[in-house]
């Protein structure tokens, strides 16, 4: 019973969320990527807001904690580590899905012209 009723709001919020996303050109251009849904197009509209507040790309990259820590000491050289997992935890989620899709179900040509 229970569970009938949080799918049946689910599938009303999953609605809503698919109107809203039709009606923005942004989101469409995000969702011609292949991995990237309507949530997902949402979540990094959302996330990002105002675009102009970062200079470059990798800006964006680090903002979402996907970037390397670098480990530094007097008597090392520079080492990158892992990422850093700075920001959104849930934004930084559904971007690595949306990268696990585009690395798995690749239709295209591999060739190099």
């Amino acid at each position: 019973m229970a569970r009938a009723a949080l799918w049946k709001q689910y599938c009303k919020l999953h609605d809503l969320v698919v109107k809203f996303v039709s009606r923005s050109e942004l989101c469409r251009r995000f969702m011609a990527i292949p991995g990237v849904g309507p949530v997902t197009a949402l979540s990094f509209m959302t996330a990002i807001d105002d675009p102009s507040r970062f200079r470059r790309s990798r800006d964006v990259a680090a903002y979402f904690g996907l970037t390397s820590k670098r480990r530094q000491s007097g008597a090392s050289i520079d080492v990158q580590d892992r990422i850093s997992k700075a920001g959104d935890p849930q934004m930084r989620r559904a971007l690595f899905e949306a990268a696990g899709v585009m690395l798995t179900r690749f239709e295209g040509t591999d060739e190099i012209e």
